[in-house]
């Protein structure tokens, strides 16, 4: 799906725009159109990689089969950045380039995973809850850090969790979740279409060996040496 031609470009209309789609998100399971419930089989994960200095944007869009969590399909767009840099703005900085690499995917995904957030945001509407609002398809978001929020350390076996929250409200936005025992938990939030315990559900059953989803880490990979090569071959994005 193609960027609006409204598409903001500052501060104060990205504000806006987020307070416009907040509404929409769907804190909530429900069924993809073969009426399965989420989060279906073929799990995309998406990541960017910036190089600000020669103002480009990598994207990449990897779908794994969540069964066997074997690679079926991958993708990459590099373009220019379409926001500056401002925090709680910054899926106004990576949707483009997303949204052009899950298009470059011959398949829809029946979920996708951000690295970062969803409902787990000032404005509860991170890029995994943007994302799902533009597009229609399932989100949700695992990030590294707690980002404002606040959480207790969750117990040290794999699956244990904490609610994430909000300090000014209580509200919980999102959980810590142990992937690995011992290491570092991280940290779920909504996206859209989906519950909270799906997600959580969904985090584990991608990080089976790591501490980060595989969709994470493969994406992660996989946008970092598209920004190398188009640094390198001084790939024309216009």
């Amino acid at each position: 799906m193609p960027i609006p031609a409204d598409w903001p470009t500052t501060e104060t209309e990205a504000l806006a725009e987020q307070e416009r789609l907040r509404p929409l998100v769907l804190a909530r399971d429900d069924e993809d159109e073969d009426g399965r419930p989420a989060p279906g089989r073929l799990i995309a994960g998406v990541d960017v990689a910036y190089d600000d200095e020669h103002d480009l944007v990598a994207a990449a869009a990897v779908l794994l089969d969540r069964d066997t969590l074997d690679v079926v399909e991958q993708a990459t767009a590099v373009g220019r950045i379409a926001f500056p840099y401002i925090p709680g703005l910054l899926a106004f900085r990576e949707l483009p380039a997303v949204l052009d690499a899950l298009a470059a995917l011959s398949r829809t995904p029946d979920t996708v995973v951000c690295d970062g957030y969803g409902l787990a945001h000032p404005r509860r509407l991170g890029l995994a809850s943007h994302l799902g609002v533009h597009t229609g398809l399932r989100t949700l978001g695992v990030a590294k850090t707690p980002f404002v929020f606040e959480n207790r350390e969750p117990g040290a076996e794999r699956g244990s969790w904490t609610p994430l929250t909000d300090p000014a409200t209580g509200e919980e936005v999102g959980r810590a979740v142990r992937t690995r025992p011992g290491v570092k938990p991280v940290y779920v939030s909504v996206g859209h279409r989906i519950g909270l315990d799906t997600a959580v559900r969904t985090t584990l059953d991608l990080a089976r060996r790591y501490r980060l989803p595989e969709t994470t880490r493969h994406a992660d990979s996989l946008c970092r040496r598209a920004l190398a090569d188009a640094l390198r071959t001084g790939t024309n994005t216009n």
